[in-house]
């Protein structure tokens, strides 16, 4: 069984779920280029220097309001699926699910990383934190904690992952002609985001699929 968070723990939950519930809702009421780190720690109680210990930017603060969590929430459902689902489906279904089933404080950080480049390179960045908890449940699926499999896969899905979202939010200036744009530039969310994230892991299913199938008995 896993232990509950102790109260350091929760004290730290507390506090990051302040800052990013502050950093939202400033940014909804003033615009996101209005606020200051030091809005943003006035207005959830702590100094700065707290803050700091949280996020590196206002940006990282903004969007972890929609991606609160979610690597852990990721890993836990394909850790939850049935063994006789195969691997490839637990990972595609879990991602999509996460990606696309979202609440209304989820959907006013989206509608904010549309209207700014900074925002939408920091939304992309937290891909990156897919790996560690999907490598530990995909490890537990295939039996074998030791081998760089499970990490390979798991890396190889949060680069997936990042991929459809760069292709989902594209910015105006550069949609059509690969220009520059700037870092409060509009963007322009191309097509459907689940369509994105399947095809962008469908490719990933033969190694999943392979994988599986060395599965120590």
């Amino acid at each position: 069984m896993t232990r509950p968070p102790g109260l350091r723990e929760r004290k730290k939950q507390a506090t990051r779920e302040a800052l990013r519930e502050a950093a939202l809702r400033l940014a909804v009421e003033h615009g996101p280029d209005q606020v200051r780190v030091e809005d943003i720690a006035e207005a959830a109680g702590v100094s700065p220097r707290t803050y700091n210990n949280y996020f590196a930017s206002r940006e990282q603060a903004i969007v972890s309001a929609v991606t609160a969590d979610r690597e852990a929430r990721i890993a836990a459902a394909v850790a939850a699926r049935p063994a006789e689902v195969r691997l490839a489906d637990a990972v595609t279904d879990a991602v999509v699910e996460q990606y696309t089933d979202t609440g209304e404080s989820e959907q006013q950080a989206l509608l904010l990383i549309t209207t700014r480049t900074a925002l939408r390179d920091a939304f992309l960045d937290t891909t990156a934190g897919i790996e560690p908890p999907l490598t530990a449940a995909i490890a537990a699926r295939l039996g074998d904690t030791r081998a760089h499999t499970a990490r390979v896969l798991a890396a190889s899905v949060a680069t997936a992952v990042r991929i459809a979202l760069e292709s989902w939010l594209r910015p105006a200036d550069n949609a059509e002609t690969g220009g520059s744009h700037g870092a409060g530039g509009l963007l322009v969310p191309s097509g459907s985001l689940p369509d994105q994230l399947h095809a962008a892991l469908a490719p990933l299913t033969p190694a999943l699929d392979a994988a599986e199938q060395h599965t120590p008995t």
